[in-house]
């Protein structure tokens, strides 16, 4: 389901980078049992060591555990989300702010497997999905004026987008990337000169971002010159877009928003298959976190949206549950400062019921 977020008005600073807790998403996800909580937190403890060891000369990145674990913690991600789209698809009303958009990407995942669009990893759903032509798609986007004069560009770490991190890098561009599902830390910045020409293909995979990324945190000072996000499906008019669900990307925008690194003038590009185009995200359904699009690039052409929809101006305190805060470490922290330092409460979204389902994962 789709990440709430909230604007403040106050600056900040952090000067560590946070770990998420177990949870790896802002969606209605609980586990009650302290035990379970306890072993998923160890592995996400677990992924920063590696991630640390990589970036240690003396040690060596076990790169098949980290897979291993990445791939096991992707999955029951995976899994959660399942759960959170059939549920609000069963209990939808009419002008639910949620349903409709589940209803849209289930569309597009089951087209994508139906017309043997997608590519691996299969199955496409519940992910952004890769498809056929998507380095036709980098290569499109490769070629725009704001990648050529970008020198920092934020890409998700998503398979569709491997090829315009692999671009970028090869470009002599530096790269930012989001730490998959922010589990580990938050974004990583990967610099070319730090690379050798055999080394740029592994830095475009999460196992070569640990190896050669550096750990940024919400203090530093950097200016993003090209955000590019990956979707489920985009309205080539609006620009309005849907992602997979979980609001990473929305989290990310606002953040990055926050920290001063992107404004309102920061190009936001997207790669997806033709097929991805929809004309059916109304607008005015859209929620004040939901990040538009100002170009799209597909494996057979380039589309400049005419959008007026209104970017994200940082983080939405008012949205987020207090369940949804218990969740997220970052984010709870990051609260917690705001309040110190302004000696005034930040408002918090409406307590909600939290899934029968996830409470009941236990092992």
């Amino acid at each position: 389901m789709d990440s709430t977020l909230c604007r403040i008005s106050a600056p900040f600073s952090l000067k560590h980078t946070l770990l998420f807790d177990n949870l790896h998403s802002p969606s209605l996800i609980c586990f009650s049992s302290r035990t379970r909580s306890k072993r998923l937190l160890n592995s996400n403890c677990k992924l920063e060591s590696f991630k640390r060891n990589a970036q240690d000369d003396n040690v060596v990145l076990d790169e098949k555990a980290y897979e291993a674990d990445t791939s096991r913690l992707d999955a029951q991600a995976r899994d959660s989300m399942a759960e959170t789209s059939t549920r609000e698809m069963e209990t939808s009303t009419e002008d639910d702010p949620k349903a409709w958009k589940w209803a849209i990407r289930k569309r597009i995942w089951d087209l994508m497997e139906a017309r043997n669009i997608a590519q691996n990893p299969r199955p496409v759903h519940h992910r952004i999905p890769n498809f056929v032509g998507a380095s036709a798609a980098a290569k499109k986007l490769g070629g725009l004026e704001a990648f050529h004069d970008a020198g920092l560009v934020k890409v998700n770490p998503d398979s569709p987008q491997k090829q315009v991190r692999f671009l970028t890098l090869s470009g002599g561009k530096e790269l930012l990337t989001p730490q998959p599902r922010l589990r580990t830390g938050f974004f990583s910045v990967i610099e070319p000169h730090m690379l050798s020409p055999s080394t740029i293909n592994e830095a475009c995979t999460s196992v070569g971002v640990a190896k050669y990324g550096r750990s940024i945190g919400l203090d530093d000072k950097i200016k993003v010159d090209l955000f590019v996000i990956g979707s489920v499906a985009v309205d080539p008019k609006t620009g309005a877009r849907l992602g997979k669900g979980e609001g990473f990307a929305e989290l990310e925008y606002g953040m990055l928003r926050y920290m001063g690194a992107i404004d309102d003038s920061t190009p936001v590009v997207t790669s997806v298959h033709d097929c991805q185009l929809v004309d059916d995200i109304p607008a005015e359904k859209l929620l004040v976190h939901d990040v538009p699009v100002d170009i799209i690039c597909t494996p057979t052409q380039v589309i400049f949206p005419s959008t007026n929809i209104a970017k994200p101006q940082g983080i939405y305190w008012d949205k987020l549950s207090p369940e949804k805060l218990a969740q997220i470490r970052i984010l709870r922290e990051l609260k917690s400062r705001i309040e110190r330092e302004t000696g005034q409460k930040l408002p918090c979204g409406p307590t909600e019921k939290l899934p029968p389902t996830a409470q009941r994962r236990r092992k």
